[in-house]
């Protein structure tokens, strides 16, 4: 039932091609994401080189537009290292933007101001109200959060009750602009989920969360280091999960991820009775970024479709 379900999927999807024969379709068919029971979006780290250096080919502001021209995406996920400002003018153009050409914004996520987990007392509340200014930002271009990281140096219990306080202030503050505030698996005892479900749960805040990553259940990034199993991850990860991070880097013949299954990880998602947002992250090398997006767009709603159709 499985296999024929995934073949019923991999056709009206349609197959991948790979890169080499440039046969990527850029669009997906009218309709097909309306039947899936979750929302794509795309997370601007996706086409994190076109932002940067010597070589940058676009601006943040360029982001939505090309979001929606080149893949047919009109949900949008931003990266704070990309923003020149976070000045509210700045951010009210962007909104503009955005609104101009029907792309609404989801996320903003923030790498830039400072360890929320910081075991210095000064560092840690510096950081909490770096973040503000973020909480601000994603007010005015109507994201439902701000995804924010757990990060600390010392023993996995000081960084746990530091990030806690942290995300009790921020959380306190972001529910006056109706911002939720969620911490992606990101490296370090965040990717534990038993220890990032906890953090999150002693809170006691209901716009705390999770943005369950699929590919982040990394804890030591050293040849050999300790993992967290991803589909155990998930599980303990999605009764807090606020939004969805489907991470891809390899394919196929078949558009399949050759480290994840993609089939398993959404059927985990739908289990949980998530209905959101996931958001592609695509950081392969094979592909170029435009193709490794349209690849796990395809892959989502072939996968989403089979998980739907064993269900029916």
């Amino acid at each position: 039932m499985k296999s024929a379900a995934l073949a019923t999927a991999a056709i009206s999807a349609g197959q991948f091609v790979h890169g080499k024969q440039s046969q990527f379709n850029p669009f997906p068919a009218v309709g097909e994401e309306d039947e899936l029971f979750f929302k794509i979006s795309l997370a601007q780290w996706s086409l994190n080189a076109k932002f940067r250096g010597k070589t940058k080919e676009l601006e943040n502001l360029d982001f939505p537009a090309y979001s929606k021209d080149k893949f047919g995406i009109q949900n949008v996920e931003y990266v704070d290292q990309f923003f020149p400002s976070s000045d509210k003018e700045y951010i009210k153009e962007l909104l503009k933007r955005t609104e101009d050409i029907g792309v609404r914004n989801v996320l903003l996520m923030i790498d830039t101001a400072g360890s929320l987990g910081d075991l210095d007392e000064v560092k840690r509340i510096a950081s909490v109200e770096k973040h503000y200014q973020w909480v601000e930002a994603a007010e005015i271009l109507g994201c439902h959060a701000i995804r924010v990281n757990a990060r600390g140096r010392g023993s996995d219990l000081d960084v746990a009750h530091a990030t806690t306080k942290s995300l009790i202030t921020l959380g306190q503050f972001a529910a006056d602009y109706g911002i939720s505030v969620i911490v992606e698996n990101h490296g370090g005892p965040s990717s534990r989920a038993s220890w990032l479900t906890s953090v999150i749960r002693n809170t006691g805040m209901i716009n705390c969360g999770v943005l369950p990553d699929f590919g982040n259940f990394i804890i030591d990034q050293k040849p050999g280091g300790e993992r967290y199993d991803l589909y155990q991850g998930m599980k303990e990860l999605m009764p807090l999960a606020k939004g969805v991070s489907a991470k891809s880097h390899n394919f196929d013949e078949e558009g399949n991820e050759v480290d994840k299954d993609f089939y398993r990880l959404l059927k985990i998602v739908k289990d949980s009775g998530f209905r959101g947002y996931i958001g592609i992250e695509y950081e392969g090398s094979t592909l170029s970024a435009d193709e490794g997006i349209i690849a796990t767009r395809n892959l989502l709603i072939k996968a989403g479709k089979a998980v739907m159709a064993e269900e029916a």
